[in-house]
């Protein structure tokens, strides 16, 4: 496959208006904007074509997630009077080789097929490519051109704990080729990649224990953390927060974690460790400090609103930067720093009205600023926090574990950011983002027509609830 792209797509040899090292999803939306743009891109291979996303992200964990929803959805369809089901993993093998074969698929279809219909993209795939004054050397020769944008994304970070290199770990990435199902694993962290996983692998049988050093999802709202740790114990996970990792080991073929909790030293035991507690930009070897290219204190690249570096002519996006670390932020920033870089753009990366999501049953979604955030930036603030017990959608579905907080300015009634805990969450964050962004006051949010038994009505009666109980209004009443 990728011989025949570079035969197809490679053979120019001159020079080129942009080089663009990485071909994930931001170098692919950096190169097609040049490209459309009229421009020639040396578009550098950094790892396997596609990116973390398609290959190890976004698309493997989703569909596993998702497949564990189906498991636990069988397992608890007591909760409606009348039904019952079992399910259970049949052939782990199988789901993994079906997982496979979707990020193949997809990799194929969404990156490699869409090369030679971009004949202004060479694609090049030589090796580890390097930042030289005027372009890129990469397969022992140089490339020139005049901008480059550097979107060489990130991986798991390895934490700075006695005895981890020693001991049986996973990450992000191997726990989802693992050829069997373990008996027990634990987690170190609680952000997003943690408890997504973590959640899926308990539901699939494995024993969990997750272990972080603040609380989960430390970023968002503490209700939400409160409430999806009752969620995820209520599922039988063991959550040990506020800790200390102090040491690791291996013991035969098992691993041990030393922790302090509440002031007590714990040995956790389990077949694997798993770290999810943060990720590493890929920057070594590209000869950033040479080019006088900054980077954070996690390796990560500076950028300046206009997505270029420290550096004149040179431009990064992605995960190797110190923006925020989404895919489709990612290929938005690219998008920006190519247009800046040859196209004659002025463009800033504007986060303002950015939803995130967490994966987790119930989902996880968020835009804005939370309340801490809005406090620290000098508003007074108010807030609402309406149970999903109060939402029709979750009591038809049986399912009220969530809440949805909403984070307004006092004085304006504006609204500065919200997240809604359901699970149809990630689906319903969209209208609370596009809101934000046209400066809906919580009052007009609370007057606009919603669809009756949808869980995005929950933001309506989250909005009436700043100024009435809305347990005491009739279904559709507000």
């Amino acid at each position: 496959m990728d011989d025949l792209m570079k035969d197809d797509c490679c053979a120019p040899k001159g020079d080129f208006d942009l080089a663009v090292i990485g071909a994930g999803s931001a170098g692919f939306s950096a190169a097609i904007t040049a490209a459309e743009g009229g421009k020639r891109v040396a578009l550098i291979g950094h790892g396997t074509i596609g990116g973390t996303c398609v290959n190890v992200g976004c698309v493997p964990s989703k569909t596993m997630i998702r497949a564990a929803e189906a498991l636990h959805g069988a397992q608890t369809a007591h909760r409606f009077p009348g039904l019952n089901s079992e399910a259970q993993v049949a052939d782990w093998s199988a789901l993994i080789a079906a997982k496979d074969d979707l990020v193949a698929t997809l990799r194929q279809k969404k990156y490699a097929d869409l090369l030679p219909g971009y004949g202004g993209v060479t694609y090049l795939d030589e090796g580890p490519a390097r930042l030289v004054l005027g372009g890129v050397e990469v397969g022992g020769r140089r490339i020139t051109a005049p901008k480059v944008i550097v979107a060489t994304g990130g991986r798991p970070a390895v934490p700075d704990i006695p005895g981890i290199q020693d001991a049986p770990t996973l990450d992000s990435t191997s726990l989802l080729e693992l050829d069997r199902l373990p008996e027990s694993l634990i987690f170190l962290g609680g952000g997003y990649i943690g408890v997504e996983l973590a959640q899926m692998m308990a539901r699939m049988g494995t024993r969990v224990t997750i272990v972080c050093r603040s609380r989960l999802l430390p970023r968002t709202e503490p209700e939400v953390s409160e409430a999806l740790s009752e969620v995820l114990r209520a599922e039988g996970l063991n959550i040990l927060d506020g800790a200390t990792y102090d040491a690791a080991r291996r013991d035969g073929a098992r691993a041990v974690l030393t922790v302090t909790v509440d002031g007590a030293d714990r040995d956790l035991t389990a077949d694997r460790l798993v770290l999810t507690t943060g990720r590493a930009a890929n920057t070594e070897g590209l000869g950033l400090a040479e080019m006088g290219v900054e980077t954070d204190a996690r390796g990560a690249i500076r950028v300046g609103d206009d997505m270029q570096t420290t550096k004149a002519g040179i431009f990064a996006a992605g995960d190797v930067t110190d923006r925020d670390q989404f895919v489709y932020m990612a290929a938005y920033g690219a998008k920006l720093a190519s247009r800046n870089a040859v196209l004659g753009g002025a463009e800033r990366y504007d986060n303002a009205a950015m939803p995130w999501v967490v994966f987790t049953d119930p989902q996880v979604a968020g835009v804005g600023l939370t309340e801490a955030q809005a406090r620290a930036a000098g508003h007074d603030v108010k807030t609402s926090v309406l149970t999903l017990d109060n939402v029709p959608r979750a009591l038809a579905a049986r399912d009220t574990r969530g809440l949805i907080k909403l984070v307004a300015d006092r004085a304006t009634d504006r609204l500065l950011g919200g997240v809604i805990m359901a699970p149809e969450g990630a689906d319903s964050v969209q209208t609370l983002a596009m809101a934000l962004k046209f400066g809906m006051t919580t009052k007009a949010l609370g007057e606009t027509i919603f669809l009756y038994l949808t869980t995005v009505e929950g933001l309506k009666l989250a909005a009436q609830t700043f100024d009435k109980d809305v347990a005491k209004l009739s279904c559709c009443a507000g």
